[in-house]
């Protein structure tokens, strides 16, 4: 599956790259910002040497100048890389199904095609894009949050690992409970479009026979379906925030009681308490958006196989000129042989 997904980057191999080399370097230097705070209010303001406060306050801004020119660059070269990939995968879908037989339309129907044609391929491109800018970043700006914690106070940042592992658990159980209702969600797509379609493409029929609010009922009977899986899929979802809250509210109040004792004694700095809140929020963002991309990978991954099915898949039609066996007799077999009308046989 991922060979072949693989395989529909073509072109867009070179943004993919320069939009991951831009993400990476976003999040290096973001991580360095609260290292050059806590140098302002250390070096600068508790000492009150103004010379360092405009020095280091030239250089944050540098930082910052820079990271957000690595952020713009990383966000367009995504979207670049992202909608050319669906584009591709459209592509691909399109040209094999123009191959399709009858009985390949069946096995997928109609509206099904429609569905991973439209809703599947975008669910591959939000998650492509995804890919390159946040699931590079959420695990990179969480080890390097994680190692600069422990490189200021091993104690405080040891908070962190509790606050990891308990924000782990809620999530996986999260993400777990709301796979299902997701994967669910797919099928009833394709029961909505297969209601419009049948309404609109046999319109002059529901209109002869007085059928509107038979199809009415039935348009809404599926679209209730999806409402109804959608509400108990994004319920489930709604829970990231309140837990996030908690956690990070939770250990703001750990690290300011344990620091507000070690300033007292010494122990720290004013300025390694700024950079610790800082890298605080850095972590438990990056668990917020881990979770956020498994959720959109376990929707993605329903929507990849359901693509890659329609790409893989054989045509029945043969071409009547290789199918067709002449026997002794001088009699032609026909079975199972299927041609267009502007092919004539001899």
């Amino acid at each position: 599956m991922l060979k072949t997904l693989g395989a529909q980057v073509k072109e867009f191999k070179k943004p993919s790259a320069i939009a991951a080399f831009c993400t990476v370097a976003e999040v290096v230097l973001e991580i360095s910002l609260p290292l050059v705070t806590a140098a302002i209010i250390d070096k600068g303001i508790e000492a009150g040497h103004l010379g360092n406060v405009f020095l280091y306050g030239f250089f944050m801004v540098c930082l910052a100048a820079a990271s957000l020119a690595m952020g713009v660059g990383a966000g367009h070269f995504a979207a670049v890389a992202s909608t050319g990939f669906a584009k591709n995968l459209r592509d691909a879908m399109y040209k094999n199904i123009q191959k399709y037989s009858f009985a390949n339309i069946d096995k997928f129907s109609t509206s099904g095609l429609v569905t991973r044609m439209t809703t599947d391929v975008t669910n591959m491109q939000t998650s492509y894009q995804m890919l390159l800018r946040m699931c590079l970043r959420a695990p990179i700006t969480l080890i390097s949050a994680l190692v600069m914690s422990f490189t200021i106070n091993a104690r405080i940042a040891s908070i962190f690992l509790i606050a990891i592992a308990f924000l782990a658990v809620i999530l996986g159980i999260i993400i777990w409970l709301g796979m299902k209702y997701f994967s669910e969600m797919f099928k009833r797509y394709d029961d909505l479009n297969a209601s419009i379609q049948e309404n609109v493409s046999a319109i002059r029929v529901v209109k002869a026979f007085v059928r509107e609010d038979f199809e009415k009922e039935k348009f809404g009977k599926a679209a209730g379906n999806l409402y109804k899986l959608s509400v108990k899929a994004e319920k489930i979802v709604g829970y990231n925030n309140p837990v996030m809250n908690l956690t990070v509210y939770g250990c703001m109040i750990a690290i300011s009681w344990l620091s507000a004792q070690m300033i007292v004694g010494g122990t720290m700095t004013t300025g390694n308490l700024t950079s610790l809140f800082t890298y605080c929020m850095n972590i438990l963002m990056s668990l917020m958006m881990l979770s956020m991309i498994f959720v959109m990978m376990s929707m993605s991954v329903a929507s990849a196989k359901r693509i890659v099915e329609v790409i893989k898949e054989e045509a029945d039609i043969v071409s009547p000129e290789r199918a067709c066996t002449v026997v002794r007799d001088g009699s032609v077999d026909f079975n199972h042989v299927y041609f267009s009308y502007d092919k004539k046989l001899h």
